[in-house]
Parts: structure tokens; C-alpha cells; sequence
């Protein structure tokens, strides 16, 4: 070992204070979603694998860590037992994996019952996908929860990680979860555990509910400027938000990360690549253009984009449909949260002064939490364009039925005349149900689409409602599986 046994052990006791019947300081009280189904896998594990919790940085991974931690010492899990490591320190990364083990069990010695591990931005350890791998094939024992700010790593292990780790995404923080974060109040508005029972309300429920939600117009639009990382969303002021954003996720992300872990040299280029997506952010992504404007050749755009992606700042949406035409069409964009791009381009609060930049906020943020929702169901998303360039933001494909979402975010009512691609598309797929996502709260209401072969009907749901009832039946759903199970 390169260092002395001694001041790794200074490290881990630091980092483990229930090993001294200490708690761990400073947790917050509330659960997100992704917690219930954490705590379910290290209480009773539906199969022998370990856990990868995966998200961008600072979007909450060590603190929802901790928390199970201090739900395992509370159900009475034996405290030497539970072993927490982070590999961003440089005297653990120095240490290695097997060398805080084996100091972990000399100086605390194994009670009965299960082992538990919780090894914190383990992308920095070399060769650490062979080391579960064994970790999880010969220590039947133990329980192993590994983070991690990037997946590429998991990619280029995925042969000998298959069927030995469980993956979770922890998202930035839904709406719902950003209200309860800043103990905000909250309106009594009903349970909405799918869009699709909203069809059936009377006009009299929906303007109780939206008059009820007028009250979280102001927030929604904060949340769009502060974005949901925990710490941007807690600091007094939007510009401070945007400021820690701005350097201590995206610059660390470009500047740090993708040269340590994927030997990036041209961080300039990295750069540009990503600014120019901030620019056409829930937009078709022109790789002829980005290579003119940037002067950047295609395959290195493509694996700048990979890279992106794999660190979980952006998304990818391909268009829907079959065949060789697919792998020619262009790629939509979304960026993981709505307040990036105003935070990298320097807009602050003006931004709610640009309706374009308004909408396009609301369309990222709105994809960010229908995706967090669906994504363990194994929903496949699209968008969809015609050769009249008539166009369907997102498409859900639910075990083969679609489900189109189109975002109008304007201050004019929406009718008929402004979904144009919505009833193309509902019309050509013959597409019982779709979902129009406005801003103004009198929008709320069903539209039938004339002449419909399926009889389709279009739910005008406002923003605010749509993304925080998404983010609450996240959360309540996690919460009654694992009260169920």
C-alpha cells in the first residue's frame, strides 16, 4: 500500500461515523423515489447482484447513500457491518478497492449477518467492472452499492457485468421533489397516478385543479431557472444556482472528468460541441451544421456526443419508425435539465423574457420527468416527423401502444389549428389518446380530434400540473411497491 494504514483508517472513520455509534450529519428528512427501490434491493435483494446507481454529479447519489445507511443501522443492521468509501478521495483511490477492505476488516471485525458496501464514484478505480464481477460471483455475503458519474465505464464491462449488477438512474430532482425540497406548501390537489384517467374529469374538476395549482405557476418557472440539482435549487439566489451549475457540474463534467476518465484532449472542441447543444436544446440535431459552424469532423461529433450522453447531460431521441431510413434520419436533443442551457449561455432570469427559450425549457423539462418516470418499465421514446414536417415531440411507446406528447407552451389558447402533427399522427397511427402540454391553466381540458378512425382524444394539460403530478406518482408508486413488498 502507497500510503499508511493508519491514515487510510483516519479517512474511512471520517466517512464512517456509525462505526462510533455517531450519526451520519446534515441528511435530509425527505426520500426521493429512487430511494424505496434501493432500500428494497439491500433489505431483500430479488436476486444476488449489486446495485449501480448512476446520474450525473451533484445530482444526489452520495446523499441517497447515506440515507440508506442510516435506514439500515436504524432496522438494526449491525454497524461494523456497513462499509462507506468514496474513491474521490486521493488517499482511498491510492488504497484501492481490495486495500480499504482489508483495512475496513482489520480494524472492524465482521459481525453476523449480511455485509454491506457502499463504494462511491468508483469509475475512478481501474478495472473495477472485473473486481465486482468477483466481488459479486465469491462474496455471497455481502451487498454492494456502487455510484458512478459515468457509463460508458459500464458499457465497455457490459460482458462480464451481465447479470451481476442492477442499474439505477437517479435523475435531477422531478418538481414535486424540488417543492418539498424547499418546503414549499403545496396545494390539495388529487392523486394523479396516470394521465390517461384525467379523460374521464368534468369540466368542473379541471377548473378546480387548475385554479388549485395557480399558486405553483411561480415556482414552475424558478424551478425551470434554478434546475433540479439538490444544491442549485437550496442556494437564496437563481444566479448563484445557475453559477454552481455552470462550474461545479458542467465545467468539472467537460474540463475534468472527460479528460481523467476518457482521455479528451480537445476540451475546446468538447466545449463547443456542448454550447452549440444549449443553443438547439429539444431540437433536431444537424450534423452537417454543428460540423461547419464548429469545424469539426463527423466522427469525432459523434463521439463527443456519446460522451455527453454517457456523463448524463444529454439525451438522445431517435426518430420513430423502421428500416434503413431511421439510421439516416437526425437525432433530437434534450438536455438533462431545463436550467442548463440558460446557466452555460449566461441568460439568468431574462430567459423568462424569450418565449422560444421559455418553451424549450419546459419541453426539456417535461421530457426529463415522462422519462424518469417510464424508463424502468422499458418504454421506448421517439419523436416523429412526416414529409410535411408535421412533427410529434415525444412518443411513448407503452408494449406497442403509442402514446404522443406535444408541447405548446405559449400564452394563446391551443386548438386544433396548432396541433396539426399531433392529428396527422394520431389520425395515420390510429392513436386513441394524446396529450398536449400548455401553459396557461384555462387550457385545461379534453379536445376531441375530428374524424378520428380511432376516436381520439387529446388531454390539454398544463406544465405545471403535468410535471407535478409525474413527479408525485413517481414518488408514490416507489413508495407502495416497497410498502407492498
Amino acid at each position: 500500500m502507497i500510503t499508511s494504514p493508519q491514515e487510510v483508517m483516519a479517512v474511512l472513520r471520517q466517512y464512517n461515523p456509525w462505526w462510533l455509534g455517531l450519526p451520519v450529519p446534515d441528511l435530509p428528512a425527505w426520500r426521493r423515489a429512487v430511494f424505496w427501490e434501493l432500500d428494497f434491493w439491500l433489505r431483500t435483494p430479488p436476486a444476488h447482484r449489486a446495485v449501480l446507481l448512476s446520474g450525473a454529479r451533484q445530482v444526489g447519489k452520495t446523499t441517497l447513500l447515506l440515507q440508506a445507511i442510516e435506514a439500515l443501522v436504524k432496522g438494526g443492521v449491525p454497524r461494523q457491518n456497513i462499509l462507506y468509501a468514496t474513491f474521490d478521495h486521493p488517499l482511498l483511490k491510492l488504497a484501492g478497492l481490495d486495500g480499504v477492505l482489508k483495512l475496513w476488516r482489520e480494524f472492524e471485525p465482521a459481525a453476523e449477518g449480511p455485509e454491506y458496501l457502499f463504494l462511491d464514484e468508483i469509475q475512478f478505480m481501474r478495472g473495477w467492472q472485473t473486481w465486482l464481477k468477483h466481488q459479486v460471483d465469491f462474496e455471497k455475503q455481502r451487498r454492494i452499492v456502487v455510484t458512478g458519474s459515468a457509463t460508458p465505464l459500464v458499457e465497455e464491462g457490459q460482458e462480464s457485468g451481465v447479470g451481476r449488477w442492477h442499474t439505477l438512474k437517479l435523475a435531477t430532482l422531478s418538481f414535486y421533489e424540488y417543492l418539498q425540497i424547499k418546503k414549499l406548501p403545496q396545494p390539495p390537489l388529487p392523486e394523479v397516478a396516470s394521465f390517461a384517467q384525467l379523460l374521464d374529469w368534468t369540466p368542473a374538476q379541471f377548473a378546480r385543479a387548475a385554479e388549485q395549482a395557480r399558486p405553483l405557476m411561480a415556482h414552475f418557472h424558478e424551478y425551470l431557472l434554478r434546475g433540479g440539482f439538490p444544491q442549485c435549487a437550496l442556494v437564496p439566489s437563481v444566479d448563484l444556482a445557475q453559477k454552481l451549475l455552470r462550474e461545479d457540474i458542467v465545467d468539472k463534467v467537460l474540463k475534468r472528468d472527460m479528460t481523467a476518465l476518457f482521455g479528451v484532449r480537445r476540451v475546446l472542441e468538447l466545449e463547443q460541441t456542448f454550447l452549440y447543444l444549449c443553443l438547439h436544446d429539444g431540437g433536431l440535431l444537424d450534423m452537417v451544421d454543428l460540423g461547419k459552424n464548429l469545424e469539426v469532423k463527423k466522427p469525432t461529433a459523434q463521439n463527443y456526443l456519446t460522451l455527453l450522453e454517457s456523463t448524463h447531460l444529454i439525451h438522445r431521441l431517435p426518430p420513430h419508425g423502421y428500416g434503413k431510413e431511421i439510421l439516416r434520419a437526425r437525432y433530437k436533443v434534450y438536455l438533462a435539465d431545463a436550467a442548463i442551457a440558460p446557466s452555460v449561455l449566461l441568460k439568468g432570469k431574462a430567459m423568462l423574457d424569450d418565449p422560444v427559450a421559455v418553451s424549450r425549457a419546459v419541453e426539456t423539462a417535461f421530457f426529463k420527468h415522462v422519462f424518469t418516470r417510464y424508463y424502468a418499465l422499458s418504454i421506448g421514446f421517439a419523436y416523429w416527423r412526416n414529409r410535411r414536417n408535421e412533427e410529434v415531440d415525444i412518443v411513448a411507446d407503452v408494449r406497442g401502444q403509442l402514446v404522443p406528447f406535444e408541447v405548446k407552451y405559449s400564452r394563446q389558447h391551443t386548438g386544433l389549428g396548432e396541433l396539426k402533427g399531433m392529428a396527422a399522427f394520431c389520425t395515420e397511427k390510429r392513436v386513441p389518446r394524446g396529450y398536449v402540454i400548455t401553459r396557461e391553466l384555462s387550457d385545461f381540458s379534453v379536445l376531441a380530434l375530428p374524424d378520428s378512425p380511432a376516436g381520439t382524444r387529446l388531454l390539454k394539460i398544463p406544465a405545471v400540473l403535468a410535471c407535478y403530478w409525474l413527479g408525485q406518482s413517481e414518488l408514490l408508486g416507489a413508495r407502495r411497491q416497497e410498502l407492498e413488498e
